[in-house]
């Protein structure tokens, strides 16, 4: 399965636009409950005025809510930005941090957004699991867990460390492009003689 989406999605990589780690940061806490095209969107004007931590620091939170209410829960996500760009200038020096257990302190980050600073920021083998990669996962069979946490421990499990920051961005395109959520393109999947859901998959 591996080598298949290896052949078919050499060049996968995030869809997300930025210019340093902050802004990635700040782009995956605008993902979520949005998808990558509205984030793309919102940031392209709001990385032109505000560009570091110490820029985001000095925000309130309505001001900042005001610039993304294009992205869902956008007030909520107004504080934690704010609230996470301070503990960067005044713990970290403005510098965002390269582990998951730094990341994870920062308000509004959780597991799969500090999964993908140390995936694509730094280049970590971690492996998010979002909505693409938690369906196409389930119908190969990787996982039936029932959490993304714990289905990012199966996919541990299966995929070694030197293709785990592949193996995600390759999940995600072919979710997107193939394995839909509605209506999934079976009949022209690459993986398809592999795929155990193929004749059980959702057609509509």
């Amino acid at each position: 399965m591996l080598a298949v989406l290896a052949r078919t999605y050499p060049e996968a990589d995030t869809a997300l636009h930025f210019a340093s780690p902050f802004q990635l940061l700040v782009a995956a806490m605008l993902s979520a409950q949005s998808t990558d095209r509205q984030v793309n969107i919102i940031t392209a004007g709001l990385f032109q005025r505000y560009r570091t931590p110490a820029d985001f620091a000095r925000l309130t939170p309505e001001e900042l809510a005001e610039k993304i209410k294009g992205c869902g829960l956008y007030h909520n996500k107004s504080k934690n930005i704010i609230a996470a760009s301070r503990m960067l200038v005044d713990k970290y020096a403005g510098a965002v941090p390269s582990t998951r257990e730094e990341l994870e302190r920062l308000p509004g980050v959780g597991r799969k957004t500090a999964n993908v600073v140390l995936n694509v920021a730094f280049g970590r083998p971690a492996l998010p699991v979002d909505t693409h990669v938690f369906r196409v996962s389930h119908r190969l069979g990787l996982s039936s867990a029932r959490t993304p946490e714990r289905t990012e421990a199966d996919l541990l499990k299966l995929i070694p460390e030197a293709q785990r920051r592949d193996a995600h961005h390759r999940l995600i395109a072919h979710g997107r492009q193939i394995c839909r959520a509605r209506r999934p393109r079976c009949a022209v999947c690459p993986l398809a003689a592999l795929c155990p859901s193929r004749d059980a998959a959702p057609s509509g």
